[in-house]
């Protein structure tokens, strides 16, 4: 399982790329589109970035998948969200965006997680290595 230092490494480098090329490089992992998340600490109460990918995308909804690479423990964006739902939102570089976060329902992650895994296969094995359900967030305009 990935370390702390190597998470914020990943995003360090991944920020770094797309601010290098204008965004020519970065916006696409594993063939998903790629955003970074903003949300608020639940500790620190300061804003919190991470790059993430987006397996699904349907209208303006954004379905983002709280994975940690089959950590046993959730990612602590995914903490931060569930205690305050209010984020911000850059896809593939663009502009943020304010949305809010919820986790999906048992029976939307039914119907989303074969998509989840034929869009990246990954996310299929993350899940065999842990014994928590990963869960996933739907992202939505905040209005």
């Amino acid at each position: 399982m990935p370390s702390d230092l190597q998470l914020k490494i990943t995003n360090t480098v991944h920020r770094t790329l797309l601010t290098l090329t204008g965004g020519r490089i970065g916006n696409s992992i594993f063939g998903m589109p790629s955003l970074q998340l903003t949300t608020i600490g639940r500790k620190s109460g300061e804003p919190r970035k991470v790059m993430l990918t987006a397996p699904i995308i349907e209208g303006d909804t954004i379905v983002i998948v709280a994975s940690r690479a089959g950590d046993p423990t959730h990612p602590a964006w995914f903490l931060n969200l569930r205690e305050n739902p209010n984020v911000e939102v850059s896809l593939r570089n663009g502009p943020e965006r304010p949305m809010t976060a919820r986790v999906a329902t048992p029976d939307e992650r039914a119907s989303l997680w074969p998509r989840v895994t034929t869009a990246y296969k990954g996310y299929a094995g993350y899940q065999t290595k842990t014994t928590r359900e990963i869960p996933l967030v739907l992202l939505t305009p905040r209005s």
